[in-house]
C-alpha cells in the first residue's frame, strides 16, 4: 500500500487517539495488581508510578497493524516477537526478572524475525564502503543489532519522556526521510506511521512530570520495532546506506557503549545499573529534569537532521555535520564521568552557579 501524506496523518491520528485513550486504562490496571516503580538510590522519581505504560503503545500498535497493514510473513514474524518481547516486558515491570531471563525473552524474539520472517542484514553501506556477508554472519549480526537496540532504547529509559520522545523523532525522521524520496510502499513506512503515533499517543501520559512509566514493556517493544524498521528500510532501499537509523539513534547507542566501557574498566557487570548514563550528567550539572529531556531531544534532533541531510541533500555535508556533532559528544565525554570519574565540567558549572548565588545574597 502506498502511503500518501494525507494517509499517513490519518495513520497517526488514529494510533495517537487509541494510545491516548488507552494508556489511562491501563494505568489504573497496573496499579490494581502493583506494577509500579519503587523509588531507589538511582531513580530520580518520587512515590509509587505505575508501569505497563507500554501496553498502549503495543495495543495501539495492533490496531494501526489490523487497519493499515498487510499481513505477510515478514508481519507475522514481527507481531509473533512482538508478544514474546511483550510478554517479557510484562512480567518484568510486575515483579523484576533476572537479567538472563529478560535477554532469553529478547534473544527468542530476534531469532524469530530473523529465522522465520527473513529479515535478515545482508550488506552494509556506508560512506563509500560496501560489504556483503554470507548467510551465517548476516543472521547473527542482525541478531545482535535487534538485541542491541532493545537494549539501547531500555539503557535511555530513565527520565520521564526519554526513551518515548527519542523513539517518536526516530519514527518521525525515517517518515520523513520515506516521503520525500517516494518510497512509501513498504511495510517500513506503514509501520513507522504506526509507531509514532503510538508513542506519541502514550507521550503526553509521559511527559515530566509523568503519570505513568512505559516499563521494560514498553521500551524493550520500542527497541525491537525500531531495530526491525531499520531492517527493513535498508532491504526497501527507504534508506540509502544502512548507517543512518545508527546516526539517527546515535545518542542511546553511544549512551549504551559509555556504560558498557565505564561498567568493564570499574570491574562490574555490564547488565549491573548506575547513575551515570548522560542524562545523569547532565542533572549533576544542576539542569532540571524537563531541561534535561529536552537538551536530549536536541541533541537527537540534530543527529537525525544530519541523517536527512546526508540522504537528500548530499553525503558531504551531511558527514561534515556529523562530524561536527561527533566531536561535540567526545568534548562532553572528556569533560564529565559519563566514562571515568573525571568532571571539569561539573565543577566548572557548580563553580560559577555558587558565585552566582553568592553575589545574590550580597546584593
Amino acid at each position: 500500500m502506498t502511503i500518501t501524506i494525507e494517509e499517513a496523518i490519518k495513520i497517526v491520528l488514529i494510533t495517537f487517539l487509541c494510545s491516548a485513550i488507552l494508556v489511562p486504562i491501563i494505568k489504573k490496571m497496573a496499579l490494581f495488581i502493583g506494577a509500579v516503580d519503587v523509588p531507589n538510590q538511582r531513580k530520580v522519581h518520587k512515590g509509587l508510578i505505575p508501569r505497563l505504560g507500554g501496553l498502549g503503545i503495543f495495543f495501539a500498535f495492533l490496531l494501526g497493524y489490523m487497519m493499515f497493514s498487510r499481513q505477510s510473513i515478514e508481519m507475522i514474524s514481527i507481531l509473533i516477537g512482538s508478544f514474546i518481547v511483550i510478554i517479557t516486558g510484562v512480567i518484568d515491570d510486575i515483579k523484576p526478572l533476572p537479567p538472563k531471563y529478560k535477554f532469553a525473552g529478547q534473544l527468542i524474539a530476534a531469532c524469530v524475525v530473523v529465522f522465520y520472517g527473513g529479515i535478515i542484514l545482508n550488506e552494509i553501506s556506508a560512506f563509500g564502503f560496501y560489504i556483503q556477508f554470507n548467510d551465517i554472519v548476516a543472521k547473527v549480526l542482525t541478531v545482535g543489532f535487534i538485541l542491541g537496540c532493545i537494549n539501547a532504547i531500555n539503557l535511555i529509559d530513565g527520565l520521564d519522556g526519554l526513551a518515548g520522545g527519542i523513539s517518536a523523532i526516530y519514527f518521525l525522521t525515517i517518515g520523513i526521510i520515506a516521503m520525500l524520496m517516494g518510497h512509501t510502499a513498504g511495510l517500513d513506512v506503514s509501520l513507522t506511521f504506526i509507531m509514532l503515533g503510538s508513542t506519541l499517543g502514550f507521550l503526553i501520559h509521559n511527559f515530566y512530570p509523568a503519570k505513568i512509566f512505559m516499563g521494560d514493556s514498553g521500551s524493550m517493544f520500542l527497541g525491537f520495532i525500531i531495530s526491525v524498521i531499520a531492517l527493513l528500510g535498508f532491504k526497501n532501499v527507504t534508506l540509502t546506506s544502512f548507517i543512518v537509523p545508527l546516526f539517527v539513534l546515535a545518542i542511546p547507542i553511544l549512551d549504551t557503549l559509555f556504560a558498557i566501557i565505564r561498567r568493564t574498566l570499574k570491574g562490574q557487570k555490564i547488565s549491573e545499573p548506575d547513575r551515570n548514563h548522560l542524562h545523569h550528567q547532565l542533572l549533576n550539572l544542576r539542569f532540571s529534569h524537563r531541561t534535561t529531556v529536552i537538551l536530549i531531544y536536541i541533541m537527537d534532533i540534530l543527529f537525525a537532521s544530519a541523517s536527512i541531510v546526508y540522504i537528500l541533500k548530499g553525503a558531504f555535508i551531511g558527514k561534515i555535520i556529523y562530524g561536527i556533532l561527533l566531536i561535540i559528544i567526545i568534548w562532553f565525554v572528556t569533560c564529565t564521568d559519563i566514562i571515568t570519574t573525571k568532571r571539569p565540567l561539573k565543577d566548572g558549572v557548580n563553580k560559577i552557579k555558587e558565585k552566582v548565588r553568592k553575589k545574590k545574597k550580597k546584593d
